[in-house]
């Protein structure tokens, strides 16, 4: 699942508020959520007691009632305007600009001062899709050299026809998958199936240990289905609350027509205590900024809403994967899919695909990080949870195709088919290739929580003739940071890991690329991953020589250190130093990190690597 947006405040003890979440479950609220209007004017509060082991599972079936004002929205005021991110934040200088970007701008400057010649590089955005032809992006587009566009042949042998942009691998002859199930649901369809009937007496052996997994998979599955399905009901008997008190305020008033503010103040004081409640719950909601003949649509959206988070992505029978025509389960078969790179839905990829390597000083929209980079196109996460067959075999397409960077802003927390990833992993290591994921956005600490996929080997691997290697030296873990340079440093939505999260960089407010040739501001370590993406980018193309493993060094003991108190990540007001959230305690620094690749020395040997060959011609045909 995109990790895209989520905010979190506490309010009260045992209460959580949320005032937003976007993620592919939500694709449709995006625009919604890019809005500085909507910060002021949405919250919610969820017993702690509802937010279970799956916490993004349960943020996401909430998050629709960000639209609505319920209930416990009368106990506490909106919350004020927060500052505007200035635009393009994200490639500015602390010391120059007094933000804390990730100084690209400067780097990129410093670099072609030096009359270093760049060598092109490719970055595989594994996403939801990207719109290709949007203007500030079509000029950094990859085009495999090897393709000829439309003649329904594998010009290149690869074994993927007319992929000249990249590859889908969750499109096939019958269009694009875009809604999805969630991987709890398609786990708990899989055990159910062997164990719904089995005597844990006489289970021995991995058929016992696999029969435990069932019993808390079907546990956490079934109490996410009753959350959805009691949340539904709450959200609909607001509404009836919300339609009951507008009749009675009419009826008290004789009004036909849509009510005023003058009107609710009149009713408000009302000796009938029934048409003064209801009156202020009316008040209550439309200062919210929820306009009266808004309240139909906005029902209506949120019961679709539910109902598809009840009936398709907790649904262990929903099959998506017939549009695809392979066998999900054969992780044999890598050559399936179409070259439909958009999909249904490319909001998401198309943003990230920006802040990479958006057009610099072309006049239009936002600059990228780094524009030297070409844009490799590979969809694979759909509106859901994405398969780990696709997401490996996507690693592996991005390898083979000469990618040098891999971002994947995405993540979930079950991954039943993890051997098969961490071989593309490995894969992907040993080609001499840097992995950008995203940290997370369930305000979590990445230490003790399951976060899938990880640079964490299930089996180690053999690294010389008497050392293993349980973790992959081509991996970055972001976290996402905030403008601000107060103790709301730290994005209050970010997971962080003093061991797992590798560095923070600009997740808050980011304004990058969506499609229909148009511009919004997203938030999420998604946002943050791509920054660093680009950078590491920046690094690879002027100093081609440096390995996977060097980058990454070089980004993080770059980092600047923060020596500072921050609000902890998913709480009100507890601090923290900003150190102790990652594992370089610090934040990118483009500029640092290519001085210090200036004075890094590269391997004797060359890393085996595709992308060193890779010619990458100039803009799309």
């Amino acid at each position: 699942m995109h990790y895209n947006t989520q905010r979190m405040e506490t309010y009260n003890p045992g209460l959580i508020c949320l005032s937003y979440f976007c993620s592919p479950a939500n694709r449709t609220l995006q625009q919604v959520f890019s809005q500085e209007s909507f910060f002021k004017t949405n919250i919610m509060f969820i017993p702690l007691s509802t937010i279970m082991r799956n916490k993004q599972l349960i943020i996401g079936a909430l998050s629709l009632f960000t639209l609505l004002a319920v209930p416990a929205i009368a106990q506490a005021q909106a919350p004020a305007t927060p500052p505007k991110a200035p635009k393009n934040w994200f490639t500015k200088d602390p010391l120059q600009d007094s933000i804390p970007g990730a100084a690209s701008d400067k780097a990129l400057k410093m670099l072609q001062a030096k009359g270093l010649q760049a060598k092109p590089v490719i970055v595989a955005v594994l996403d939801s899709g990207v719109e290709i032809d949007h203007d500030d992006l079509k000029e950094v587009i990859w085009t495999n050299p090897g393709e000829i566009a439309g003649d329904g042949i594998d010009n290149d042998k690869n074994g993927y026809i007319d992929d000249v942009h990249g590859w889908n691998f969750i499109g096939g002859p019958k269009g694009n998958v875009d809604h999805e199930n969630l991987e709890l649901a398609r786990e708990y369809g899989r055990l159910h199936k062997l164990y719904k009937d089995a005597d844990p007496h006489k289970l021995k052996g991995a058929a016992k240990k696999d029969y435990q997994h069932y019993l808390s998979v079907k546990t956490e599955f079934e109490q996410s289905v009753k959350s959805a399905k009691d949340q539904k009901a709450a959200s609909s008997a607001y509404f009836n609350d919300i339609e009951k008190a507008l009749g009675t305020v009419k009826t008290a008033l004789s009004i036909k027509d849509t009510l005023s503010p003058a009107n609710l103040e009149t009713a408000v004081k009302f000796q009938d205590t029934i048409v003064a409640q209801a009156a202020t719950l009316l008040q209550k909601v439309f200062k919210q900024g929820i306009k009266e003949q808004q309240l139909p649509k906005r029902r209506e959206a949120a019961m679709a809403r539910f109902d598809e988070m009840i009936n398709i992505q907790l649904n262990p029978d929903y099959d998506a994967r017939k549009i695809v025509g392979d066998n999900p389960e054969d992780l044999s078969n890598r050559f399936y899919g179409n070259n439909d790179y958009e999909g249904p839905d490319a909001g998401h990829g198309t943003h990230v695909a920006g802040i990479i390597a958006a057009k610099r000083n072309n006049g239009v929209g936002i600059d990228g990080v780094y524009d030297g980079a070409k844009i490799m196109v590979v969809r694979c996460v759909p509106n859901g949870d994405e398969r780990d067959k696709d997401v490996a075999n996507a690693i592996r397409y991005a390898v083979d195709n000469g990618a040098s960077v891999i971002n994947m802003s995405f993540g979930k927390s079950l991954s039943p088919q993890k051997t098969y990833v961490d071989e593309a992993v490995r894969y992907a290591e040993e080609h001499d290739v840097l992995l950008v994921h995203a940290a997370g956005n369930n305000a979590e600490n990445n230490d003790s929580v399951l976060h899938f996929p990880t640079d964490q080997y299930s089996k180690a691997y053999r690294d010389g003739l008497f050392k293993k290697q349980n973790t992959a030296s081509n991996w970055l873990d972001v976290g996402a940071l905030n403008f601000l340079t107060d103790e709301r440093r730290a994005a209050r939505f970010s997971n962080y890991g003093k061991q797992e999260v590798d560095l923070f960089a600009p997740g808050v407010q980011v304004t990058s690329t969506i499609p229909d040739n148009k511009y919004a501001a997203f938030n999420g370590t998604s946002m943050a991953t791509p920054v660093v993406a680009g950078a590491a980018a920046m690094l690879r193309s002027y100093y081609p020589e440096l390995s996977a493993a060097q980058i990454k060094n070089i980004l993080m003991n770059s980092a600047a250190k923060v020596d500072q108190m921050v609000i902890k990540p998913g709480t009100k007001d507890q601090k923290i130093p900003f150190s102790q959230l990652s594992v370089s305690g610090g934040i990118i620094d483009t500029h640092k990190a290519a001085e210090l690749a200036a004075k890094t020395k590269a391997p004797r040997k060359a890393p085996k690597s595709n992308w060193r060959k890779t010619a990458t011609p100039n803009a799309i045909p």
